[in-house]
């Protein structure tokens, strides 16, 4: 079983950058796929970006080309670097981790952090 601690939300300007971190416990971290997904106030819960066991990596049509998603399996930590934010990406961002490696099933799911944009 995993634990994800997501850190690194906040308030930042529009067009301004925030690196999200999710550290996550257990011996198995490099096996599995991880994955962010956020959540606006009244909204559905949606997918982010996510990068497999292997080091391929999907994104949102929304997100592509600002976000970057990329993993240290060395700290057992999974990173979301953002670029350009605009106030639609306001939402708490929600670690999530998939045991079979391949980004189709998140079993394993952090607390979030907020993140804010103002414009």
């Amino acid at each position: 079983q995993v634990q994800l601690v997501e850190s690194g939300g906040g308030l930042v300007q529009a067009g301004g950058s925030l690196r999200l971190s999710c550290a996550a416990s257990g011996r198995t971290f490099s096996s599995y796929a991880m994955g962010w997904f956020r959540q606006a106030p009244g909204k559905e819960r949606e997918f982010v970006a996510a990068i497999s066991w292997s080091d391929s990596t999907y994104y949102t049509d929304s997100v592509k080309d600002r976000f970057t998603i990329s993993r240290d399996n060395a700290k057992n930590t999974l990173y979301l670097q953002m670029n350009s934010l605009k106030p639609e990406d306001t939402a708490v961002y929600i670690c999530a981790g998939d045991p079979t490696g391949w980004a189709r099933s998140f079993d394993y799911w952090g607390q979030g952090t907020q993140v804010t944009v103002s414009s």
